[in-house]
C-alpha cells in the first residue's frame, strides 16, 4: 500500500477521535510513510484496538519474497531465506555492485560492509543511545511519524543543540550505506509477517520495562496509584520476563503492547540479539501498570 498519511495538529494536542489523553503535537510529525497517521498509531485507541501497519511501497517492491516464505514451514528456514534475500537484494556481499568502487581503501570497504540492518540491531543491543540507536530512532520518525524524545539526553526542543547533535549522529550512521532505511523497512515487515505466521490470533503481548524515573511530560495522566498513561520514546526495549526487566531500573512497568508495534525481537533471526526475550517496541501513548 502506498499512502502518505497526515495528522492534523491543533493548538496543544493532535486531534483524534479517541477518548482520554491524546498524542501531544510535539511528539509527532505532520506526515509519515505508513498506512495510518501518527495521531492514530501513536494513541491509546491503537493500543486497545490495533490493526496492521503497512509501510509505503514495501509489499510492492518485495512482492517476490513473501511467496518464497509462504511455502516454508520451519521458522529457521524462513529466517535463513529472509537473510539470503537481504544479502542478494541489497548486495551486502557485493559492495562494488552497490556503487562502491573496487579501488576504494580497504578500510572504507570493510566499514561499508558492516553498516547493514544486522549491524544496526546489534548496535542497539550494545547501546540504544549510540549511533546505531540514532539511526533506528530516526527511521521510526520517518516511517511512523513519531519523534524521538530521548537519546542520551532529553530531546524536548528540536531547535536546541541536543537535537542537532542527534541528527548529526543519524547522518553519520546513514552515510555511505546501501539503502539502509529500506533494509529496516523490510526487517519490520518480516517481523510482522513472522508474528502473524507463528501466532495469527495474538494481537497483543504483555511486556515489562525497568526504569529509574519518568519525566513530568512523559506522565500524561495517573488513572490510579498503579495505572498511568505515559508517552514512551519512539523506540524502546522491553522484556517478556519480569525478572529480566527488573535488572534495568529501580522501578518496573507492565505494558500490553500491540503486536503491530514490534520492530524486532531477539528470536526473529539467528544470532540477532544476545538479550533474553528482548523486544524492541515502537512508542507513543500507552496505558501502563506500575508494578514497583
Amino acid at each position: 500500500m502506498t499512502n502518505a498519511a497526515a495528522c492534523q495538529v491543533g493548538n496543544n494536542f493532535v486531534a483524534t477521535p479517541e477518548t482520554g489523553p491524546r498524542l501531544p503535537k510535539t511528539a509527532c510529525l505532520p506526515i509519515n510513510r505508513c498506512s495510518l497517521p501518527a495521531a492514530i498509531l501513536g494513541g491509546l485507541t491503537f493500543q486497545r484496538h490495533p490493526t496492521f501497519l503497512l509501510l509505503d511501497g514495501v509489499a510492492e517492491l518485495h512482492a517476490d519474497l513473501f511467496p518464497l516464505l509462504d511455502v516454508l514451514a520451519d521458522p529457521l528456514e524462513r529466517a535463513r531465506r529472509f537473510m539470503d534475500y537481504m544479502t542478494v537484494h541489497f548486495r551486502l556481499e557485493a559492495l562494488e555492485e552497490a556503487g562502491l568502487t573496487a579501488d576504494a581503501p580497504r578500510g572504507r570497504l570493510k566499514l561499508r560492509g558492516r553498516a547493514d540492518y544486522l549491524r544496526m540491531v546489534r548496535g542497539w543491543a550494545f547501546d540504544p543511545n549510540g549511533r546505531e540507536g540514532a539511526v533506528l530512532k530516526a527511521w521510526v520518525e520517518s516511517r511512523f511519524g513519531l519523534l524521538t524524545r530521548f537519546h542520551g539526553v532529553l530531546l524536548d526542543d528540536r531547535a536546541e543543540d541536543a537535537y542537532e547533535q542527534f541528527m548529526v549522529m543519524c547522518s553519520r550512521g546513514l552515510y555511505n550505506t546501501n539503502a539502509l532505511e529500506a533494509q529496516l523497512d523490510l526487517l519490520y515487515t518480516y517481523c510482522q509477517y513472522e508474528l502473524n505466521r507463528r501466532e495469527p490470533d495474538v494481537s497483543h503481548l504483555t511486556l515489562y520495562r525497568g526504569f529509574n524515573r519518568l519525566s513530568d511530560d512523559q506522565v500524561l495522566v495517573k488513572l490510579d496509584r498503579r495505572r498511568w498513561v505515559v508517552l514512551l520514546n519512539n523506540l524502546s526495549s522491553f522484556s517478556a520476563r519480569r525478572e529480566r526487566a527488573e535488572e534495568f531500573g529501580d522501578h518496573l512497568m507492565r505494558v500490553t503492547v500491540s503486536a503491530a508495534k514490534l520492530f524486532f525481537h531477539n528470536r526473529l533471526l539467528p544470532g540477532m540479539l544476545k538479550g533474553e526475550d528482548e523486544y524492541v517496541v515502537i512508542g507513543g501513548v500507552y496505558e501502563v501498570e506500575r508494578l514497583a
